[in-house]
């Protein structure tokens, strides 16, 4: 690392000639987004005129501002080579490189380096006197930024935002220039979430594309000599009042900072300090934020000399307290506002189709969240990626609780990827400290880069502590505010330790394929790479997943669950969403009510044809099997099997009543429905299986089932062979295939 530095540093010599390079003669009538195999209906608002044109950093608004989103010039060397001669095309502002709607869709290297160049001017928003900040929302990973061939900075961290004071590098009128050189490995020492190097669309792995250079809002913002900084604010919903630090930028000791909390508009409280020391406003009667009431004060700071007003701010915050406490059975819990709320929620990873990291535009940012209000959920884990601040201002205003991971990092077995990590993780706890819908950090996933566990909690604890900290979501680690538990099968609450909250950080994961909306015909889904076939399928599965977990809430002490996932990703198909955000996967209604705890009645099953292995199974339920491969015909009702041989089910490996262990089993039932008055009102199919299976009705198939199971789970019946049912003599067949692991097969048919 230290050897690319120096020859980085040797390539700065010759920027001031090269970044000054013609900008290529392209219309902007002519940009439009790279091919690529799935697009949101969002992508088509973007625009170069059009391009994330919202206010970056709500938490801290000032007015006059200028946008640099849009067309930039961009070319890719080697990494070492000199700043190009030339750029290659144009590329829209702030795509990462990998992205559709970059207009490029291009991999970026760890042997490469891409450069971005345009010109700006800031005469109509700067007043004679002020400084400019140039600010970067988020540049992954590197960034070495230049003004007028100046060089102006270096910054390193992909997910924090940064900013540069351009003032002295600026020209006295016209046009200025600005050069950005971006560095990205998505490996090495440098915190990288699931980005995976290299491709496009990281198919059937646990990584994905990619998301390199410049991926938020690149903007301008003229402030005065002595101005506001930062904003750090405080709620302490005990004591009624907020605490707030202003920090100063060139400010003096004689220059004080005013606070204004204001209801609407109605004032609530007023109060001047010292800038960079803490002021205390107290709130009567304080309305507190929750996600079922989000309410949020509004803030005026202004920065005075005198009387005489220099800088002046906006801003928001919410009363809202996070903490853990004895519930009347002993339990700990996670109490927001000294009231346990259990929380229910998914995991989002922020992915776009066609953008990678960056949100088409800001209504799509704002609908994930507002749909994962409507699934019903009152918390989301933001799993191993950070968001821009448009992001958590929406979770502010709609009401949904955050658990924020760091970016995990594969780079931390050495002394500089340690430094990196720690670096990028008080960048992001101080950067989103303000934001009252996250409750909780979460240092490591899965012990993915794990080290220092106890030293990194105590660190973290003192940066923030009136936030919760998540050790390590998935490891079971000794230290911190929550013993966190991954079961994607059957999550169930780890055994209580009286000073830790019990949570299931991660399940779920059922998979279902809409077609028209997935990128790749290879999908999967957890766990097991079980994929249901239909919404009802998959509908059903969870409510039964969400009547164990309430059940586990009230049992075991269980605080919190975290299903895996808001949307489908590349090759994921275990979304709430597919990934284009077009189709709902499951019915609404019944999971936002499942994720209150409101069930319907537990079904009545009537047995039509008996499970082989069921708990309540008495008698061996008799099936005819061939192990070669039989007759086209086979699962025709008049298909002669008196040659197949005939054991109980359940078949397979082990503790099963018949013992299967060839690739390939083939299997047929009669079982007879009596001359009902009512026929069957809509049966279903019970199947516990590893791994693939075709089932037959009366020689019609009934439904296909991928992946394995540990459990009997119902299936959808296909209308087809549903209406094949008959008074009488019937036939169920089985085709059933060999797993990776365990191998077993048992199937039944009830009517509910």
């Amino acid at each position: 690392m230290k050897q690319t530095a120096l020859c980085f540093a040797l390539l700065l010599l010759f920027v001031s000639a090269s970044c000054r390079a013609p900008r290529p003669q392209a219309a902007e009538s002519s940009w439009k987004p790279a091919p690529a195999p799935l697009m949101t209906r969002w992508a088509a608002e973007v625009s170069p005129n059009n391009v994330h044109p919202e206010y970056p950093r709500p938490q801290m608004v000032r007015q006059d501002w200028l946008n640099l989103n849009g067309l930039w010039d961009y070319a890719i060397t080697r990494k070492d080579d000199k700043p190009p001669g030339r750029y290659a095309g144009q590329i829209l502002v702030p795509f990462p490189i990998e992205s559709a709607l970059s207009g490029v869709r291009r991999v970026l290297d760890g042997n490469s380096r891409l450069w971005y160049h345009r010109t700006f001017d800031v005469s109509a928003v700067r007043r004679t006197g002020q400084r400019v900040l140039l600010h970067f929302g988020a540049v992954d990973w590197e960034a070495t930024v230049f003004v007028n061939g100046r060089e102006i900075g270096t910054h390193r961290g992909g997910y924090d935002s940064f900013s540069f004071d351009i003032t002295d590098a600026l020209l006295p009128a016209g046009p200025q220039e600005l050069v950005v050189a971006v560095y990205d490995a998505s490996g090495g020492i440098q915190p990288k979430g699931k980005q995976n190097a290299g491709n496009l669309n990281a198919l059937g792995t646990l990584g994905y594309t990619a998301s390199s250079g410049i991926w938020q809002t690149v903007w301008l913002e003229p402030v005065p000599q002595a101005s506001i900084a930062n904003l750090r604010i405080t709620p302490d919903v005990d004591r009624g009042v907020v605490r707030l630090i202003v920090a100063g930028r060139g400010t003096a000791d004689t220059q004080t900072a005013e606070v204004v909390v204001r209801d609407g508009r109605r004032e609530v409280a007023r109060a001047s300090g010292k800038v960079g020391a803490e002021i205390e406003l107290p709130i009567p009667s304080p309305k507190l934020w929750s996600p079922n009431n989000p309410f949020l004060y509004d803030l005026s700071v202004t920065l005075r000399e005198g009387r005489r007003t220099l800088d002046a701010v906006t801003s928001y915050f919410g009363m809202r307290k996070i903490a853990l406490g004895k519930d009347e059975k002993g339990f700990v819990r996670m109490l927001l506002n000294g009231q346990f709320v259990f929380q229910i929620g998914p995991l989002d990873q922020g992915y776009w189709p066609d953008g990678i990291y960056t949100a088409p535009t800001d209504g799509a940012l704002r609908y994930d969240i507002e749909m994962t209000r409507h699934l019903g959920f009152n918390v989301t884990r933001k799993h191993v990626k950070i968001e821009p601040a448009r992001w958590y201002y929406w979770c502010d205003r709609l009401g949904l609780l955050v658990w924020q991971d760091m970016p995990s990092s594969g780079g931390t077995k050495s002394p500089e990827g340690q430094r990196q990590f720690e670096a990028e993780l008080k960048a992001m706890i101080d950067g989103l400290y303000s934001h009252p819908s996250i409750i909780m950090w979460v240092i490591f996933n899965e012990g993915w880069g794990q080290y220092d566990t106890e030293r990194l909690t105590d660190w973290v604890k003192q940066l923030d502590p009136t936030r919760l900290v998540n050790t390590d979501s998935g490891a079971r680690v000794p230290c911190g505010d929550v013993i966190d538990d991954h079961g994607y099968w059957i999550p169930t609450a780890m055994k209580q330790d009286g000073r830790r909250a019990v949570a299931v950080g991660e399940f779920g994961g059922r998979a279902l394929v809409i077609p028209g909306h997935v990128i790749t015909e290879k999908v999967f889904g957890h766990p097991g790479g079980t994929v249901f076939a239909t919404p009802w399928e998959l509908t059903r599965q969870y409510i039964k997943l969400l009547r164990h977990i309430h059940e586990e809430k009230e049992k075991n002490g269980l605080n919190a669950a975290i299903y895996t996932q808001l949307t489908d990703i590349e090759a994921e198909c275990n979304g709430f969403l597919t990934y284009d955000r077009a189709v709902v996967k499951m019915d609404l209604a019944q999971v936002a009510a499942a994720n209150r705890g409101e069930f319907p009645p537990l079904p009545q099953f009537r047995v039509l044809s008996p499970l082989g292995q069921a708990k309540d199974t008495k008698e061996p339920v008799l099936w005819r099997y061939t192990l070669d491969k039989p007759p086209d015909d086979w699962a025709k009702p008049d298909f002669d099997d008196s040659a197949w041989k005939e054991a109980p089910a359940g078949f397979g490996k082990g503790a099963w009543r018949t013992q299967w262990t060839t690739p390939d089993l083939w299997m047929r039932r009669e079982f007879s429905l009596a001359m009902l008055e009512e026929k069957p009102k809509a049966p279903e199919l019970l199947a516990h299986h590893d791994k693939g299976v075709e089932i037959y009705l009366n020689g019609v198939l009934a439904s296909t089932i991928t992946g394995y199971s540990i459990e009997w789970q119902e299936f959808e019946i296909r209308p087809e062979a549903k209406a094949t049912l008959k008074p009488g003599r019937n036939v169920l067949a089985v085709h059933a295939h060999k797993g990776d692991g365990g191998q077993y097969i048992d199937v039944g048919l009830v009517d509910p």
